[in-house]
Formats: C-alpha cells, sequence, structure tokens
C-alpha cells in the first residue's frame, strides 16, 4: 500500500512516471523513422555524417538503438514486478532516456566528431541502464533476475566493441553477429517466460484443453543447444559445423514452441502474436543453417530473427504492457492488430528479399512501408495511453 500511495503521490510528467512510457513510445517513433531513412541512404537518395559506414548504422541503430529503448521499457517495468520496489521515475529517468537519446545523436551525426566521442556518448546508455537494474535487482534481492542483467551487460561490451572493430577493421562483422545473438538469447529468455504464461493464464478462463508445458529440462536444453549454436555462427558462420548445430537449435526452439498450445489462441490476437514472434526463432535458425552450406543468403536467417522474431516480439510485448500498465482491458484494437499484420509482412517480406535477390528492391520497399506502418500504428494508438497518468 506504501508504494502504491507513493505512486499516486508522483507529481511529475506522466511520461515520466514508469519505464516503459519514454522508451516505448520514442522508441517506437524511432524504428518508425529509421527504416525509410535508412532506404533512402541505401538508395543513394540521402546522406548522413555518420559514425559507421551506412550498413553498419542501420544494424548499430536496429541493434542497439531500437533494441536498446525496448529492453530499458521492459526492464524498468519488470523490476519494480520483480522487487516490489518504486519504478524508476522523474529525474532517474530523464536522465537514462536523455542518455538514449545522446546516443542516437552520436551515431547519427558521428561523422561531425571524434569517433572515441561517438563511442563514450553512444556506450553510455547501456551501461547505465545495466547500473540502473543491477542496483534495483539488489536492493530487492531477487537475485535470479541478475541473469537479464548480465545479457544487458554483455549487449554494452558488444556495442563498445562494434565501434572499434567498424573504426579499425572497416566493417563491424563479428560484432553484429554477437550482439544479433545476444539479442535473439534474450528473446528466448523472455519469449520462455512470458508466451506460456500469458497462454496458459488466457487459456485458463476458456474450455479445457491443452495447457502450454511449464519451463523444464527440455528448455533448459533448447536453451543451451541454442546458445552453442549462436556462439559457433558467431565466430565462423559458414561450414558444416555451424549447420548441423543451427539445425539441432531450431528443431529444439519448434518443439519449445509446439509445447505451448499456440494453436489454441487464434481468437485472441494479444497472445497469438506472441507465438507467431517466437516462430521466427526456429526459422531463423534454419535459415541460417541453410546460409551455412551455402544454400541461401546469409541475411535470410538474419532477418527472421532481426525482423521477424525481435521486431514481432518487441511489438507483441510492448502493446501488451502499454495496456496491462495503464490499466485498460487486454484486448486488442483493430488498429493494433493491423500493426501485428503490418510487422509480420515487413519482416516475411525483409526474409524474402534476401532470398530473392533479382526482386530485392521491391520487396525491400514493401518491407520497409509495413514496418513504417506497424511502428508509427503503435505510437498513434498508444501515445495518449503513454502520455497520460494512470487512474488508480
Amino acid at each position: 500500500m506504501a508504494t502504491m500511495q507513493k505512486l499516486r503521490d508522483f507529481k511529475g510528467p506522466a511520461l515520466l512516471s514508469h519505464g516503459f512510457r519514454p522508451f516505448f513510445l520514442f522508441g517506437a517513433v524511432y524504428a518508425g523513422v529509421m527504416i525509410p531513412l535508412w532506404l533512402a541512404v541505401f538508395t543513394g537518395h540521402v546522406s548522413l555524417p555518420l559514425a559507421f559506414s551506412p550498413r553498419d548504422w542501420h544494424v548499430h541503430e536496429m541493434l542497439f538503438g531500437y533494441m536498446g529503448a525496448v529492453i530499458a521499457g521492459f526492464l524498468l517495468t519488470a523490476i519494480p514486478n520483480w522487487t516490489g520496489r518504486l519504478p524508476i521515475q522523474g529525474v532517474p529517468l530523464a536522465v537514462l532516456f536523455s542518455s538514449w537519446m545522446a546516443g542516437r545523436l552520436a551515431v547519427t551525426f558521428g561523422g561531425w566528431v571524434a569517433w572515441q566521442i561517438a563511442l563514450a556518448v553512444d556506450a553510455t546508455f547501456l551501461v547505465l541502464l545495466a547500473v540502473a537494474a543491477a542496483r534495483e535487482i539488489a536492493a530487492g534481492r531477487k537475485w535470479n533476475n541478475l541473469k537479464v542483467v548480465a545479457i544487458i551487460s554483455l549487449l554494452a561490451l558488444v556495442n563498445v566493441a562494434f565501434h572499434l572493430e567498424a573504426h579499425f577493421h572497416g566493417a563491424a562483422e563479428y560484432s553484429t553477429r554477437a550482439g544479433i545473438a545476444l539479442v535473439v538469447t534474450l528473446v528466448c529468455v523472455i519469449g520462455g517466460r512470458i508466451v506460456p504464461s500469458f497462454t496458459r493464464n488466457w487459456l485458463a478462463r476458456r474450455t479445457p484443453g491443452r495447457l502450454p508445458v511449464p519451463f523444464d529440462r527440455f528448455d533448459a536444453i533448447a536453451m543451451i543447444v541454442g546458445v552453442f549454436a549462436m556462439i559457433l555462427w558467431v565466430y565462423a558462420p559458414t561450414g558444416w559445423l555451424p549447420a548441423g548445430a543451427l539445425t539441432a537449435a531450431g528443431l529444439l526452439h519448434l518443439a519449445r514452441l509446439l509445447r505451448w498450445a499456440g494453436e489454441r489462441t487464434f481468437s485472441d490476437r494479444l497472445v497469438l502474436i506472441l507465438h507467431v514472434a517466437y516462430a521466427f526463432v526456429p526459422a531463423g535458425f534454419f535459415l541460417s543453417a541453410l546460409a551455412s552450406i551455402n544454400l541461401v543468403a546469409q541475411g535470410a536467417g538474419v532477418h527472421a530473427w532481426t525482423g521477424g522474431a525481435i521486431g514481432c516480439m518487441t511489438i507483441a510485448v510492448m502493446t501488451r504492457a502499454s495496456l496491462g500498465h495503464t490499466g485498460q482491458a487486454l484486448k486488442a484494437s483493430a488498429l493494433v492488430q493491423s500493426v501485428y499484420a503490418a510487422i509480420v509482412v515487413a519482416a516475411l517480406a525483409r526474409v524474402c528479399a534476401a532470398l530473392e535477390p533479382s526482386h530485392a528492391l521491391p520487396l525491400l520497399t514493401v518491407s520497409g512501408i509495413a514496418w513504417m506502418l506497424a511502428f508509427f500504428g503503435f505510437a498513434v494508438a498508444y501515445a495518449p495511453l503513454l502520455c497520460r497518468a494512470k487512474r488508480f
């Protein structure tokens, strides 16, 4: 009750009352802007004073820019639930958000400053986020949740490595794969917690039938094999050894998904989209396995993971969490359902662009437009909720 009263007593802007509010809203706007801008840079219509090559800039801002915002929004919302402590809000939250914004400017306009300055400004955000999260979890004595902080800390290190590799080697190949592997691992960790949980909660109110299998040894094995396969892929993306490991991981994660009774969720889009998002995880493993033996382009598996698993899962989490934490009914409106359709189309079109190089440009255009509509659609649907104080 004391915590609830303190939440009521917060007098600052509603946008700074909880971490998901600024990070989900502006992260979505940023994602919606970045892909069309990237396409304009890619086609030569726009030139920017970037800290990296255009390709590396695109990769970096999706992995560490957009994903950094979503991770922050999720983590700063989940930690108070884990610990029972007040959320980070007000000035401390504004500092975190400002450091994220500063990083985006430093990378996009990094050509105007020394590369060391761009690195330092950009690296600050994930370091601050990891420190803040570790402090809150330690204060709440919820030590089991420190594994999420460990992943964020590794992501912060990979971000630094990305800057160094891009500067000294001209392209951030290893750091790109390492960043993707870490974020996909985070999707598997968080997805493995929320997909079966939310599915079980929803199905329990319906007619009797199959329910998701709780986390057990099989899930742990799937995670271990998946991490091992991605480590091999980071080090050497081609060859029969990574192909075999990636295939095994794909089969295990597909079996993991099938254990969650997703076929029973078609009437609730908020739950269904979680299963659709996770389906891109094994798809990414399978396509990357094929790419390892040069049967398809590397970009097919990469974009199944990034545009598919990461893009769809972040949209799914942002829509659901924003409803739940602003006191709304957990129901997907027509606009939100169109957002889900758009993000799936964006992911599929991007994968197809890698599989069909002869049709790459029109497919990239379809993917970029659908991605933009998905994230701007989220912003339009949720900005009023995220900017308005919750009524207790």
